[in-house]
């Protein structure tokens, strides 16, 4: 019988704010000084006022790769995007920005936390020493 990890059973906006604070002792998990001008998306209004997005985005991006085992980069667009308000006219779906999540995951690369996979579908993958990290939260 397999034991359900923490991360199944943890309310997830609770995991993620455990593993930002985690996170935020890690070296590696720095947010770059342009990332306080930015928009997280071109569906935002406004670039994000939390002083803690950065590690609770990085804490979301390592779950998504725990919970779904091989993401690449256009799938976390698409899961971080949004509905663009275009006025009078319908609303449209609009990716999140591909520079912040390249850059979390170029950084959790630096950490030992993530690996990139081989083959045709290659995407980024958890290396052991991340799922350890995630299991690990309580």
């Amino acid at each position: 019988m397999k034991v359900q990890t923490v991360i199944y059973t943890i309310e997830p906006r609770e995991f993620n704010d455990k593993l930002a604070e985690a996170l935020k002792k890690i070296t590696e998990f720095e947010a770059p000084e342009w990332s306080y001008f930015v928009k997280s998306s071109v569906a935002r209004l406004r670039p994000p006022y939390n002083e803690d997005f950065w590690h609770k985005r990085a804490a979301s991006i390592l779950r998504q790769l725990y919970i779904r085992k091989n993401v690449g980069v256009n799938r976390l667009k698409a899961r971080y995007g949004g509905k663009k308000n275009r006025g009078a006219k319908p609303s449209e779906q609009r990716d999140g920005s591909g520079k912040i999540i390249r850059v979390i995951l170029q950084q959790a690369e630096k950490a030992g936390l993530v690996e990139k996979g081989k083959g045709k579908k290659a995407g980024r993958k958890l290396t052991e020493k991340g799922k350890q990290l995630l299991e690990g939260m309580k």
